[in-house]
């Protein structure tokens, strides 16, 4: 039996499937009747709504140590999906609470009931800082504590060690690092509000870039290091490193709108983060666009996914189709 946390979300929703897809079986936690919605209706978007039947459902959370106690029960596997992402500072509590706090949690429970191995969704923002002679990130670029960090990055990086704590007690993991995951089904959240800002018409672009990658790439690459014996090592999942104006032209393409016309200096989203700041915090609204997410539309990263494909001899969707695929499913 899997148990699958953040089954309600983009790559837990897409694991579940995938795992169904193979025969397996699953268990997914979830918080409330409304966020399982989400996944019944990407199931029945990709004409799968047959297999979401088989979801055993376990109401409770990372941090809800009896619903853990139940969670568990009769558990071989556990794909650790669930996690807060946000910019904002005012949720710093929350994302050590979730991201850290939650991660020991179920790696505790994990060595508790004897898991066989253990699978953590972290993220590119958890690997390390370039120093002046690299050009490229890679899973043994090291992580530079004087050099400044999102609040997520810091609890993404938190939640690694934990798992290494766990590695260090006799747990079998694995750690994949994800860039931008791009996927179908929930457009109110992560990459799905990319398309949803792109649709209400966003007048500017950015030269900066990051890694990107398909959600089925994702959780394909998980389930096969389940299946093998790679335990200790954490591996960078990137389809392809994009340049953000790209990115947003071809998405504007796939969904038939206007391609924004002008280009956003540093000094424009400079005073953009600030005005937000100003505005959130009068009318004690939430962040919409953060300092940490204005530098980042400026900054060349580029994101190393060589160790996964000679790991496993995999081929990672082209990103340009990648986008075409989900806007077409944006669209219907």
């Amino acid at each position: 039996m899997n148990l699958v946390t953040g089954g309600t979300g983009l790559v837990g929703a897409h694991l579940l499937l995938h795992l169904l897809q193979n025969g397996e079986k699953v268990r997914a936690l979830f918080r409330s009747e409304n966020s399982i919605q989400k996944t019944k209706n990407l199931f029945k978007s990709l004409n799968y709504s047959n297999l979401f039947h088989k979801i055993e459902w376990v109401s409770g959370n990372v941090n809800d140590i009896p619903s853990l106690e139940k969670a568990f029960e009769n558990i071989e596997f556990v794909y650790h999906c669930a996690a807060l992402i946000s910019f904002d500072g005012v949720e710093e509590e929350n994302l050590r609470k979730i991201n850290i706090e939650g991660t020991a949690n179920m790696v505790n429970f994990a060595l508790a009931f004897g898991v066989k191995k253990f699978c953590y969704v972290s993220s590119i923002a958890a690997l390390g800082d370039l120093k002046e002679s690299e050009t490229v990130i890679t899973e043994e670029t090291e992580w530079n504590p004087e050099k400044p960090h999102s609040d997520y990055a810091l609890s993404k990086f938190g939640a690694e060690m934990e798992i290494w704590r766990a590695e260090q007690e006799g747990l079998h993991c694995v750690i994949v690092n994800p860039g931008v995951i791009l996927g179908a089904g929930f457009w109110d959240s992560g990459s799905g509000e990319i398309f949803m800002k792109v649709k209400k018409g966003i007048p500017f672009y950015t030269k900066g870039s990051s890694g990107f990658v398909a959600v089925e790439d994702v959780v394909s690459v998980m389930c096969q290091l389940m299946k093998s014996d790679i335990s200790g090592e954490r591996f960078t999942l990137i389809g392809e490193n994009i340049v953000f104006k790209d990115l947003i032209f071809w998405i504007a393409e796939g969904i038939n709108i206007k391609k924004p016309s002008m280009y956003a200096k540093p000094w424009m989203t400079s005073i953009v983060w600030r005005l937000d700041w100003f505005f959130s915090t009068l009318f004690f609204q939430k962040r919409r666009f953060s300092r940490a997410t204005a530098k980042s539309l400026h900054t060349t990263v580029l994101y190393s996914n060589e160790k996964i494909k000679l790991q496993l001899n995999f081929e990672f969707q082209p990103i340009k189709e990648v986008v075409k695929k989900v806007s077409s499913a944006f669209l219907n």
